[in-house]
């Protein structure tokens, strides 16, 4: 388990009229539900919980949630972040209750590294993420905190498929499909106004 640890109190009020009080305070709703235990509406500091959530390692790890006023202990997983469409905040996060051994599901992100000195790349091609996160199946200790495609000697219109990508130990991919994560793109001929006048050409076409 990491060594975060987020401090809550339980909440009483429910419902978008109560959450919005509740952020104009300066708390953020949440919920903690799983493990066989009845459901807990929480309430954290807004501040606080936003920090975390700036780090790629809390939505990766088991923590532990201290609520103050409700006995047991709450060891949990970051399940779900919503967030206010306009202004990109945080509104509301679900945590579910987990054990060590516990094998879960949840998406994890993609990171293309070695890009920088590939061949491709070098050419003047550009790495085209196709797959920003991966669904993987590990055990809720061993939850990657992002999935690795190495670049390394990646041509020009080089394809990443989901079968060529090694995955921690213990992570599965669960796949029917031998998907693309990336490919190794050409740059795009001409620019400018040009570009955007065939783009509007092409549309008036097809309407």
């Amino acid at each position: 388990m990491s060594d975060f640890i987020v401090e809550a109190e339980l909440r009483e009020e429910t419902g978008r009229g109560a959450t919005r009080r509740l952020r104009r305070t300066g708390k953020m709703p949440g919920i903690i539900y799983g493990g066989g235990k009845p459901d807990l509406a929480i309430t954290m500091d807004y501040n606080t919980v936003s920090k975390l959530l700036n780090q790629e390692a809390f939505h990766a790890s088991m923590f532990e949630v201290k609520v103050k006023g409700s006995r047991g202990k709450n060891t949990v997983l970051l399940k779900d972040a919503q967030y206010d469409p306009l202004m990109d905040t945080a509104t509301h996060l679900d945590f579910m209750r987990v054990s060590a051994s516990d094998s879960i599901t949840m998406e994890v992100p993609v990171l293309a590294i070695n890009f920088e000195t590939c061949p491709g790349v070098a050419q003047g091609g550009m790495v085209a993420l196709i797959r920003h996160a991966l669904e993987v199946t590990c055990r809720a200790d061993s939850i990657p905190e992002h999935i690795e495609v190495d670049c390394t000697g990646l041509e020009m219109n080089s394809t990443v498929h989901i079968e060529d990508v090694t995955l921690p130990d213990g992570v599965e991919v669960l796949h029917d499909v031998n998907f693309t994560i990336l490919n190794i793109s050409p740059p795009k001929a001409g620019g400018g106004d040009a570009d955007e006048a065939e783009t509007e050409e092409e549309v008036t076409e097809v309407e």
